[in-house]
């Protein structure tokens, strides 16, 4: 079966760490036989600036309807300073494609990338499961008096039993499978809003018996993280502490530059799935050559495994632990290289594995 993959490589570093991914996919395609075919489409700032496009309804229904995936680098640019565009495109894809998961594995590849003292690698191995359609992210709230001494501004959150339980299924089966521990982060002691999850993480653990749970407010996370980060397998919360969280991990991990993500819709086998790396657009180095391609690369990892080519995907993990082994990378991770020649470094060292 050809799998039609939609690539929107976006804004500010989106195309530079895009085109080393798919330079990777064109390898994997001509020497392994990874049946793919790409549609590539000029979404992003630019064509907004142009004419106001963001991502039409009948395009973005075509996507669905005929694609496997996405892979999207990143959107985001300050000329569009209210980011009508990469809401369109980004939450738009995740809302209305029901993209509920949003999964970030966090592998350290090698000791040296890891910043906590007498920690190694082995130790900051987990997977966050982030709510990706509900929570602060709906765009519910308002403004009052902008500017003025008495200003408001005000933001809702909301949680459905809906979306909370199908996140969290996913994330225990998730964790039974892989045998992990299962950790559920909130903040309901302060935020009351947020019981939901506490119950229905409650419900669904008796049903899961076999997984290991626990739950812990975020800010007792945020501290344990840097302290033990080896105690935590796959962590589950709601959009905007998955959000913050995953960062912090990507840092234990080695950066932003390394760090892959897929929004899925885990209850629907084959359902379109889009994956990105999680550094965003990064306006100030956008241009230079500097920026990492791991993260994109990893991405497509993700992407294959989705797929169905776990065995590529695996090839993918073991040349990004490779290429940082050598140092044949960015400078964010150690090395002197530019984009465009760490591309080249990881091709050479993915012919090995």
């Amino acid at each position: 079966m050809t799998h039609r993959i939609a690539v929107i490589a976006g804004d500010g570093i989106g195309p530079e760490v895009t085109r080393q991914a798919l330079r990777v996919l064109e390898v994997l395609r001509r020497e392994r036989g990874v049946d793919v075919e790409l549609w590539e489409l000029p979404l992003g700032a630019e064509l907004f600036l142009k004419d106001g496009t963001t991502f039409p309804l009948e395009l973005k229904d075509e996507v669905k309807r005929t694609c496997s995936a996405v892979l999207l680098g990143a959107v985001g640019d300050p000329r569009v300073p209210g980011g009508e565009h990469a809401h369109d495109i980004l939450l738009g894809m995740r809302s209305s494609w029901e993209l509920y998961a949003n999964v970030r594995p966090v592998r350290a590849l090698t000791d040296e990338l890891v910043p906590l003292r007498g920690k190694a690698k082995a130790d900051v191995d987990l997977v966050i499961f982030r709510e990706n359609t509900e929570g602060q992210y709906v765009g519910a709230g308002s403004e009052r008096g902008r500017d003025a001494p008495d200003e408001i501004a005000m933001s809702r959150e909301v949680h459905t039993r809906r979306g909370v339980e199908r996140l969290l299924r996913a994330a225990f089966d998730y964790a039974r499978r892989h045998g992990r521990p299962l950790l559920m982060t909130d903040k309901s002691n302060a935020i009351p809003a947020q019981g939901i999850w506490r119950r229905i993480f409650a419900e669904l653990s008796r049903e899961y018996a076999d997984v290991s749970t626990e739950q812990l407010y975020v800010d007792a996370l945020a501290a344990r993280l840097i302290q033990a980060p080896e105690r935590h397998g796959v962590i589950a919360g709601n959009n905007l502490f998955g959000d913050i969280l995953a960062d912090l991990c990507a840092a234990l991990a080695g950066g932003l530059g390394l760090a892959p993500s897929a929004n899925l819709h885990p209850a629907v086998p084959g359902h379109i799935g889009l994956f990105e790396p999680v550094h965003g657009s990064a306006p100030d180095i956008a241009g230079r050559g500097v920026a990492n391609p791991l993260g994109a690369i990893r991405s497509l990892g993700m992407l294959l495994e989705h797929l169905g080519y776990s065995t590529e995907a695996e090839r993918i993990e073991r040349a990004a632990a490779e290429v940082l082994r050598l140092g044949r990378c960015t400078s964010d991770v150690g090395g002197s290289l530019s984009s465009e020649a760490a591309g080249t470094a990881f091709i050479e060292v993915l012919a090995h594995h």
